[in-house]
């Protein structure tokens, strides 16, 4: 089904008409701040994990190459 400009402006006269302004206002005002809360939440969700990341980063100083020394008997003298 196919919804043409003509469709979309029958239906909402027809929302106008049956809620009223104030209330269809009321509604969009609520929706543009659920967006809002949603991009926000994204966004600490995206910085607390590179903080995350780094601080994984940051602690992890073991040199990869690096050769095991084990203490032997002779070394406990």
């Amino acid at each position: 089904m196919h919804m043409s400009p003509l469709h979309l402006l029958v239906v909402a006269i027809v929302v106008l008409v049956l809620f009223g302004r104030g209330k269809v206002s009321s509604l969009m005002g609520e929706f543009g701040r659920g967006i809002t809360a949603f991009k926000k939440g994204v966004s600490d969700g995206s910085s607390e994990i590179e903080k995350e990341a780094a601080a994984k980063a940051a602690r992890d100083v073991t040199p990869t190459d690096a050769p095991i020394i084990v203490p032997t008997e002779k070394d406990k003298v």
